[in-house]
């Protein structure tokens, strides 16, 4: 990905390679935005006079919500990247639609309505941080934009001090489910490089997708220390336990199953959630107590909130 911004002039347009592969050039500061997939980087840049509608999921995310109470009555909603209301989008007048990569067809039915549209879906921690500049460069928030990468960086560089010194056979092996548990993440994608960034080996590496669905014999013969479910996945950790197919799991029979925080990776908290998962995969590297220290300090400083403000 590039961007880059004319220098001198008070609006200047912003020129950045989506995550489509499509050059988007829009005028920088950007006034009136809709944004569908990034929204945490509201409360963390501090967009809020900037956004006039965001995706209806955000009201139900419990990080906008302790950041903005009252989220659904100030800002409109225009459906989802998955499901847009054009009709909501084209009245709001926005200068810039951000939205989800996963759906081209929906950035290209925006985007033939004469609007000017940005796909970003982060691939990796290094993208995220991408992505986060892009947004500062768009808002006219890069000095926050880079506060904010700094914080970034700084959680994930107090978890690797604390994994480095695991011997590479003392790792364990990480086991990433998605939607349904038989679709595993691949060997390239965020998920896979948050399990990279926690110490942990992924046996589906090898596959370089972002995610692929093997047999239960394929699972049988990686034979996961650990298992994760995706946390937007609509089954549970007792879905696995009690799943006698999956008994003879070393991930099962040890009880480390876990369902991962119902975050955004589409946000700097990926940080925050790649610290709770290392603590879950190596507790004996991570007190709890100096867990939620680390979490409340980057919450105040990215978020402006407290940790203990969001429904745990």
């Amino acid at each position: 990905m590039f961007f880059g911004i004319a220098a001198g002039a008070q609006a200047a347009p912003v020129t950045w390679q989506d995550n489509l592969g499509r050059t988007v050039t829009v005028n920088a500061p950007v006034k009136r935005a809709i944004i569908f997939s990034t929204y945490e980087m509201i409360p963390a840049l501090g967009l809020w006079d900037q956004v006039v509608g965001v995706g209806r999921h955000a009201y139900r995310n419990d990080l906008m919500l302790a950041a903005r109470p009252n989220i659904e009555r100030e800002y409109r909603s225009a459906g989802s990247g998955m499901d847009v209301n054009i009709e909501a989008v084209l009245k709001a007048r926005p200068d810039l639609v951000i939205t989800w990569a996963i759906k081209p067809e929906t950035v290209r039915f925006i985007e033939q309505r004469g609007l000017t549209v940005a796909a970003v879906h982060p691939e990796s921690i290094e993208e995220l941080h991408d992505a986060i500049r892009y947004h500062g460069k768009v808002f006219g928030r890069q000095a926050r934009a880079e506060h904010v990468v700094s914080e970034s960086k700084r959680l994930f560089g107090t978890i690797e001090k604390k994994i480095r010194s695991i011997p590479p056979d003392r790792r364990k092996r990480m086991l990433w489910l998605s939607s349904k548990p038989t679709i595993v993440a691949g060997g390239t994608g965020m998920y896979d490089d948050l399990l990279k960034a926690i110490g942990a080996v992924n046996p589906a590496s090898a596959y370089h997708q972002r995610y692929l669905e093997v047999s239960m014999e394929k699972i049988l013969v990686w034979n996961p220390d650990v298992i994760f479910i995706w946390g937007n996945a609509k089954y549970g950790v007792d879905d696995i336990l009690k799943n006698p197919q999956w008994r003879h799991l070393r991930a099962v029979k040890t009880g480390q199953v876990f369902k991962a925080p119902l975050w955004s990776t589409l946000s700097p908290r990926a940080a925050a959630a790649a610290l709770i998962m290392a603590a879950q995969v190596y507790p004996d590297r991570f007190g709890k107590a100096t867990v939620e220290k680390e979490l409340d300090v980057f919450y105040r400083r990215v978020f402006g909130i407290p940790y203990s403000s969001l429904q745990h």
